[in-house]
């Protein structure tokens, strides 16, 4: 199948060198000269050597998350344990739980000094002159999210409004993890832990493109938990999964079922939400004292429930983002199947704390905001560490109001900026669910405070409403809600109103630490997902032969008397394609030079599923795939060399691996979705 070419310039894929009149984006882009010479079908060659060369004799898995963090571990000789951290200093009144803030602070002159409860604490000492002077960063994970071109260049602003790199902040909070863990591992073994004996478990959210997963590898290479060389050390696990591997092993004390069908545990539904969850935090606090969690290595009861094909949603709401994977049971081994491609979005509980700062915008004055959080940045940490607690305390059903203690700096700073006092600001400001009290306190009404919560709680509602009108969706047996966002008695409620007639809700008792320890359990067995579905088509750009009528003249071009059709969209795999573990695409690319050695070939990506050319509207380039041919030929070049490459889009990154079919010898192969 040689009437097939890639075409290019020789020039790298930086220098815009284009040889001749004619211009076509595959042309001037600088693509190499390839041409593939294989035909375009997907193999299934599930391999079964990719399974574990390295024995490893730890797992440890790091949540990092939006607004907290933390770790958990299993050694592998008995996996039925997970150790989940060991209690960190600090901590806030009303938050109870096992993770830290991610919260990360650094010196003046951008060092690193501290993380979580204690970087909070010591910034929030600092004197207000001096504190200008520290980095103090939080909640910035939600920046690979948002960015639409993320690079190892992007930053982060801190809250005094200076930027520092993203890439270096997430290698701090990722190397002090990792210290952490062997030390801790070190403590609880009598002997010094080496990172090599620890596999690396790392969860981000599924909806995240590949550059942000990419990203969050790099900075675990820079952080020493893993290197290129020995990239297997480190596996990235998509945060809904490894809640839906842990929600299979669930007995039935271990959570709380918000339906109406069932008392669970002698409960009614109506006792669940509120009394149920009481209860069940009051024995998950007597239980945490031993933080060793047994996983016994039996399929839960209301897994047994499940039978082949079953289907079951996970809803991850978390702080910043909202993820949502659709699973179906492979029976008999349970294992797992993506049914439908991951969907979600920005609307984490951040969405509330965003409302309460709109709220005080309304009272207050944007203007006066902005100029506090900048020269006042611990007090507005303080102010919204007092929401927080509030937050948590709000519920369908409570009557009394909830008070906010404003700090001090606040209201004097204030007086300053306006010349009158806070309370004068409160009675003018026609809030009138939000009142004064004489202790210094914010005093919202019950009302005032769902209403923070109304926002993000319908786009999780509207958006699950969307997925549940997938024909793939349309028979769901069970709902998991898991994340922090989870413990939210409004969001039960409300998830509760618009599904329970459709489906059973069951809630895991420490919802906050199930994907950490789903997490601990895929490091332990990563195959345990079979089949994921490509959330993107991708594809390459390649010339055809030039057929009269069916390519459109523009395409045209004509080179040493052939007559090409440029821009042609050469697909991989397709939006929503279900691919299996281990699955290859397989393609073969010939250099157009025997002399060269080095081919990049241009890798394109569109939500559409139908695509004829990369120059289709929504078609857009996404990475480069780099073959480096040198010292893989012997002393005579081939006149024509083949290379095969095989990609595997079914793991939870996208990977790929090349060979030199004259030599058999491996060709380094570099896929990339950051530098390109």
């Amino acid at each position: 199948m040689a009437d097939k070419e890639v075409g290019g310039s020789d020039t790298g894929p930086r220098e815009m060198a284009p040889t001749s009149a004619y211009s076509s984006p595959a042309r001037s882009l600088g693509d190499t000269g390839i041409t593939p010479l294989s035909p375009s079908h997907t193999v299934n060659d599930a391999d079964p050597n990719v399974s574990e060369q390295q024995t490893f004799l730890v797992v440890v898995a790091v949540d990092f998350g939006t607004t907290s963090s933390g770790y958990a571990y299993s050694f592998t000789k008995e996996p039925e344990c997970i150790h989940v951290m060991r209690r960190w200093e600090g901590g806030d009144p009303g938050v109870s739980n096992q993770k830290t803030p991610t919260t990360i602070l650094l010196t003046p002159e951008r060092k690193f000094h501290s993380f979580g409860y204690a970087a909070r604490d010591f910034y929030h000492d600092l004197d207000p002159n001096e504190a200008k002077q520290w980095l103090y960063l939080e909640k910035f994970k939600m920046k690979l999210h948002t960015t639409g071109d993320l690079t190892m260049d992007t930053d982060l602003t801190a809250a005094n409004g200076k930027k520092i790199k993203a890439l270096e902040i997430f290698a701090y909070a990722l190397r002090y993890f990792k210290e952490q863990a062997l030390k801790e591992l070190s403590d609880q073994t009598g002997s010094e832990f080496e990172n090599s004996d620890v596999r690396w478990v790392i969860t981000v959210p599924a909806i995240w493109k590949q550059p942000a997963k990419q990203f969050m590898r790099q900075a675990a290479y820079q952080a020493g938990l893993a290197s290129p060389e020995n990239s297997e050390q480190l596996i990235i696990a998509l945060e809904p999964e490894a809640a839906s591997i842990y929600c299979r092993k669930l007995r039935l004390h271990q959570m709380i079922e918000l339906s109406s069908k069932a008392a669970v545990n002698g409960y009614s539904a109506s006792d669940t939400v509120g009394a149920g969850f009481a209860q069940a935090k009051e024995h998950t606090r007597r239980n945490r004292q031993s933080r060793t969690f047994l996983v016994e290595n039996v399929i839960g009861e209301i897994w047994s429930e499940l039978e082949e094909g079953d289907k079951y949603v996970v809803v991850d709401s978390g702080g910043g983002t909202v993820d949502l994977t659709v699973h179906q049971i492979r029976l008999p081994e349970g294992h797992l199947k993506e049914l439908y491609k991951a969907t979600g979005g920005p609307y984490g509980s951040l969405g509330v704390d965003y409302e309460f700062e709109k709220l005080l915008c309304k009272i207050f004055g944007e203007d006066f905001i902005e100029q506090f959080k900048i020269k006042r940045p611990a007090a507005w940490v303080d102010l919204m560490i007092a929401f927080e607690s509030r937050k948590r305390a709000a519920a369908p059903d409570r009557t009394n109001p909830l008070n906010i203690t404003l700090p001090f700096s606040f209201i004097d700073y204030y007086k300053k900026f306006r010349g009158h006092s806070v309370e004068h600001a409160l009675r003018k400001s026609n809030v009138d669910f939000v009142k004064w009290s004489s202790q210094g306190m914010l005093r919202m009404s019950p009302d005032a405070m769902n209403a923070l919560f109304k926002p993000t709680i319908d786009s999780i509602i509207e958006h699950l409403r969307d997925l549940f009108q997938k024909p793939e969706v349309s028979t769901v047996k069970f709902l998991f809600l898991v994340g922090g966002f989870a413990e939210a008695p409004l969001l039960q409620q409300a998830v509760q109103a618009a599904f329970g007639d459709q489906c059973r809700i069951i809630i895991p008792q420490d919802v906050g630490l199930t994907i950490l320890k789903g997490a601990v359990l895929f490091g332990l067995d990563p195959t345990v997902i079979k089949v994921r579905r490509s959330p993107l088509t991708y594809g390459v750009g390649v010339l055809n032969r030039y057929v009269e009528g069916k390519h459109p003249p523009e395409k045209l071009l004509v080179k040493d008397g052939t007559r090409w059709c440029t821009d042609v969209f050469d697909k991989f795999i397709s939006a929503d394609q279900s691919v299996a573990l281990g699955e290859l695409v397989k393609r073969s690319y010939t250099p157009a030079k025997p002399s060269q050695l080095v081919i990049v070939i241009n890798i394109y990506s569109s939500e559409l599923d139908n695509v004829s050319f990369i120059t289709d509207p929504g078609v857009k380039k996404c990475g480069t795939l780099r073959l480096d041919l040198t010292g893989t030929s012997g002393t005579a070049v081939p006149t024509r060399r083949e290379i095969q490459t095989l990609m595997q889009f079914g793991d939870t990154e996208i990977k790929a691996t090349a060979v030199d079919v004259a030599t058999s010898k491996s060709v380094k192969v570099g896929i990339d979705f950051l530098n390109y």
